[in-house]
């Protein structure tokens, strides 16, 4: 999801370690290293990168730069073959009768359980083959003063793929800003215990 769509869904980061000034001079390396690969003529069944925000398909940063002003700006780019499992049961089922005929013909009466998987998978490897992959991108912005990391999406998956990447990436952990952990960034540790007592108020 574009960061400047008219309304958007976001999750808020703060960096939990200390940043390392050398990090910035090493954040475009360090974003090129863990760019998206494209997987359009192969059979995976998923990849995920770091992309130009400014446009997708760019992985060198050859149109723009990372850097807008004191943000750190780049877009998490996921493809996804998706097979229907309509259309997987169908092909099982082609290949597997075409297999039993040709079992019968050499004298066998079945097919056996690991010769079934193994149809399986060689089924869903051809077709995806066939399929192309669907992109999805989610932008990221990233304060270079403060440390806080924008995200566009509040999907478990993309921001559990989004964190992990972004470690991989930084070698930095990211703590998601939840209203307590925004209190308790605010009012300090010490606040911790009463913050984990609150309960909440029902003013209906």
């Amino acid at each position: 999801m574009p960061i400047l769509s008219a309304s958007l869904g976001l999750t808020r980061y703060r960096v939990v370690e200390a940043i390392p000034d050398s990090l910035w001079a090493e954040a475009h390396k360090r974003l090129k290293d863990n760019a998206f690969r494209d997987i359009d003529a192969t059979t995976d069944e998923r990849a995920w990168g770091w992309c130009n925000i400014d446009n997708m398909l760019d992985m060198d940063w050859a149109d723009s730069p990372p850097e807008k002003g004191h943000f750190l700006c780049f877009s998490l780019r996921l493809d996804t073959r998706r097979i229907p499992p309509a259309v997987f049961k169908k092909h099982c089922m082609i290949a597997l009768a075409s297999e039993l005929e040709q079992a019968k013909a050499e004298g066998k009466a079945f097919i056996s359980k690991d010769r079934r998987r193994e149809i399986r998978e060689m089924v869903m490897l051809r077709l995806r083959a066939r399929s192309l992959p669907v992109p999805a991108v989610f932008d990221a912005v990233w304060n270079m003063q403060t440390g806080r990391v924008l995200f566009c999406s509040t999907n478990a998956k993309a921001k559990t793929l989004f964190e992990d990447h972004f470690n991989l990436s930084f070698g930095l952990n990211l703590e998601p800003l939840t209203p307590f952990f925004l209190a308790m960034d605010m009012l300090g540790e010490a606040a911790t215990q009463r913050l984990e007592t609150l309960e909440p108020t029902n003013f209906v």
